[in-house]
């Protein structure tokens, strides 16, 4: 069983690799840093202020943007009947496609926010506590995704649904990863953390519970 659900990590991650979506959340943070001073103007102290709430925003949208790939395909095409097949459970399935998300995206999104951070004026303390927040919330935003990709799967305009099925539960986290960008913000990070943990936990159950449902 553990094999099984390491080789779907592993398919997940040759899929996003083949199909360039490993880069996709790396260019769209860069682009996102790139023109947000031209819409706010070269002062780099508003700059500061507002930037690394701007990558926040940028890091949700990154997370969705490979949203309707996510199960859809693999329901449509039958794969997901041969991993039942092989005695995965829908719960299982929905962790490893969470953890291959998580690891298609959260590393080099966390990587990408260095040169944006750059773009965008942050100084040092800031770019540490912004490493800190998307290492601990990128996991959330990974559940999110796969949680709102297995209530969508099969349904026409997936992705404008899941937009908005993510966005309102995305609040919680944009308040308080932003707010951890704040010099002595240890109780938002701590916020941000549970918010984390319960989004992890719960999602193999919602979505294991979606995709039986979407099956019947």
């Amino acid at each position: 069983m553990m094999r099984g659900f390491l080789l779907i990590i592993a398919r997940e991650l040759r899929l996003a690799w083949t199909g360039g979506g490993i880069w996709l959340p790396v260019i769209f943070m860069l682009l996102v840093a790139s023109l947000f001073p031209f819409a706010v103007g070269p002062d780099a102290r508003l700059l500061a202020a507002t930037g690394g709430g701007m990558l926040w925003i940028a890091a949700l949208l990154a997370a969705l943007l490979p949203v309707e790939r996510l199960i859809s395909p693999d329901m449509q095409s039958g794969q997901f009947d041969q991993y039942l097949v092989r005695g995965l459970s829908d719960e299982m399935i929905a962790t490893a496609k969470m953890a291959a998300h998580w690891i298609g995206f959260g590393p080099p999104l966390m990587i990408a926010a260095l040169p944006a951070s750059a773009l965008l004026k942050l100084d040092a303390g800031m770019l540490i506590r912004l490493e800190a927040g998307l290492a601990i919330g990128t996991p959330a935003l990974a559940a999110l995704s796969v949680l709102v990709a297995s209530l969508t799967a099969g349904m026409r305009s997936a992705s404008a649904l899941a937009g908005l099925l993510a966005l309102p539960l995305a609040v919680p986290l944009l308040i308080f990863g932003a707010g951890s960008l704040h010099p002595g913000s240890g109780a938002a990070l701590k916020f941000l953390a549970a918010i984390s943990l319960l989004l992890v936990a719960i999602t193999p159950i919602a979505a294991g519970a979606a995709l039986r449902a979407a099956r019947e």
